[in-house]
């Protein structure tokens, strides 16, 4: 091979390679994984555009070489969604960022009231951890959504349905309003809406882009998991610095007033539910834990619910259910986020998982009923910690996973009103089949997003987080199986253990037409050369790398 241009330097994978999560290997092709890297020999424009003319080389090389490449922020899937059977792109050390000035904005954009403030335009290899210290220190900015643990790459975390629980504002890749997308060794596009347009000419131009102002294509790009090309820059939208303030609600008893509450999202049928148990837990008042009502100064961001199958009976208190929310309130000019601290909690070593992984597999049935339920009871009992004791930014209220090793995590979106449906049926396949883990509800705002995962106008996910073990994914798969024969709509993220798609599946998961409208967007965006290169096992696997059919094509 020729000398490769600076910026470019060969990357050498492990060979297997392990996911983060540590649920899978992968091989890639020796010799054909890269590390881009910003030179810092010119301005930050300079450099980034620099980066593109790499990003460029490397796709027309991955062409000429007939050797698929994707791109790879934290490795932070439980699916194999970013893994190719070629060469993996390292883009860890991509952290540029940018704040723009009005020169940088359409018209149309600033006449709408919005500011420069609003937006920040980084790489797509920044991780979110550092994204978050970037704005709250820097800008003292906030991130409008956020994941429950931020290892992801921002890129990363918006292409695969990253979502958390902002009730009323939607997942991760909701907060992303404009898209650059390096599509082939002589093409890269700015994408962003027609409705909602962000950028000037002259930012377009400065990039060295062919500008995209249509909303079909940026909704099919903005959840493509790395197959319409490489995520160069991402542009948010933030908000003012705020903080969060966290109730947390213990052995909630699962009753129908409850369901219904949660199922309509009635905030205020709730608030009375959770006041009146309080009221009647003859605490003292400072000790009694209620849900404040909203005001211009309090509104309810983050709404959670957890639930541990194994000791858990409806209408007991004892054997309730745990309810977590978070509400927005402003942050004091004086106040200091601190960051680079050391999580507090238990954290498990990477081996205890793996451990108890292998025990699970190599038990039987009968031994695996006696194991899980102490189990799972002793791990909730200990991972579950008390509300954050004051209010705290975004930043420092979510950063890493408290779990470490062998975990097996999967995740249903549904309608929130199915959601006590799938519950039920989880809760009776329990019975029989014991599941290694414990259950979370996050509710999310529905997404424009055309394969977005969080599709349901009112979104109820779904978390089953456990050991990582052969039980555990049959549990899985049996979850799924039965909701299908229920015929309740559902649909799985793509980052997370997801092995049941098929392209019959995502077919009846989204529609026909919204599949044949992402085909028609990934065909136009990239030449059949492109396609090859971006084309990976998950994809086909989904049905996801054909030509769009008949009047799409």
């Amino acid at each position: 091979m020729s000398a490769l241009p600076p910026g470019i330097t060969p990357f050498y994978p492990e060979d297997p390679w392990e996911n983060a999560h540590q649920n899978f290997t992968h091989r890639f092709k020796p010799g054909a994984s890269y590390t881009l890297r910003v030179e810092g020999n010119q301005s930050r424009l300079e450099d980034y555009n620099a980066t593109t003319a790499n990003m460029q080389w490397l796709i027309g090389n991955a062409i000429r070489t007939r050797t698929p490449l994707r791109a790879m922020g934290n490795n932070w899937s439980f699916s194999p969604v970013a893994m190719c059977n070629g060469g993996i792109l390292n883009t860890r050390a991509l952290n540029l960022r940018f704040v723009l000035g009005n020169s940088s904005l359409a018209p149309a954009y600033l006449q709408s009231g919005k500011t420069k403030e609003e937006l920040i335009f980084v790489q797509g290899g920044m991780s979110m951890l550092e994204l978050n210290e970037v704005l709250e220190l820097r800008y003292r900015r906030s991130m409008r959504a956020s994941g429950g643990s931020n290892g992801q790459s921002v890129a990363g975390a918006g292409a695969t349905g990253t979502h958390g629980g902002a009730l009323y504002t939607g997942a991760v890749h909701d907060t992303i309003v404009g898209l650059h997308l390096v599509t082939g060794p002589d093409r890269h596009v700015w994408i962003e809406k027609a409705s909602s347009p962000v950028v000037s000419d002259e930012f377009i131009h400065a990039l060295g882009a062919e500008g995209i102002r249509d909303d079909a294509m940026f909704n099919a790009a903005v959840m493509s998991f790395g197959s319409f090309g490489i995520v160069h820059g991402v542009m948010l939208r933030t908000d003012p610095l705020f903080l969060l303030e966290e109730y947390r609600f213990d052995h909630v008893p699962y009753t129908d007033e409850l369901q219904r509450a949660i199922r309509r999202q009635d905030m205020a049928a709730l608030r009375s539910f959770l006041n009146r148990l309080a009221d009647e837990s003859g605490l003292p008042d400072h000790l009694k834990v209620k849900m404040p009502p909203e005001s211009a100064t309090r509104k309810l961001y983050h709404l959670e619910v957890a639930l541990n199958p194994h000791y858990f009976e409806k209408e007991n208190k004892e054997k309730g259910i745990y309810i977590r929310m978070f509400y927005k309130v402003p942050c004091p000019p004086a106040y200091q986020p601190l960051h680079n601290r050391v999580a507090s909690g238990l954290t498990y070593s990477q081996d205890l998982n793996g451990i108890i992984s292998r025990v699970l597999d190599a038990a039987g049935p009968t031994l695996n009923m006696l194991i899980i339920k102490p189990l799972v009871n002793a791990l909730f009992r200990t991972t579950l910690r008390a509300a954050q004791p004051k209010p705290m930014t975004m930043g420092e209220t979510f950063r890493h996973t408290r779990f470490k090793g062998q975990i097996a995590s999967a995740a249903i979106a549904v309608d929130t009103a199915d959601i006590f449906r799938v519950i039920d049926v989880i809760l009776d396949l329990n019975r029989s089949q014991p599941f290694a883990g414990g259950i979370a509800l996050r509710f999310v705002k529905g997404t424009s997003a055309t394969l977005g995962f969080t599709k349901f106008a009112k979104t109820c996910v779904l978390e089953m987080d456990g050991v990582d073990a052969a039980i555990t994914r049959r549990f899985f798969e049996t979850v799924w199986l039965r909701l299908e024969g229920m015929g309740v709509p559902y649909t799985l993220h793509w980052g997370k253990i997801n092995f049941i798609l098929n392209e019959q599946r995502v077919r009846r998961m989204y529609g026909d037409a919204r599949v044949n409208e992402w085909l028609a967007c990934r065909a136009a965006l990239l030449d059949e050369a492109s396609r090859r290169v971006f084309t990976n096992d998950f994809m086909i696997q989904c049905g996801l790398h054909k030509a769009p059919p008949g009047p799409f094509a």
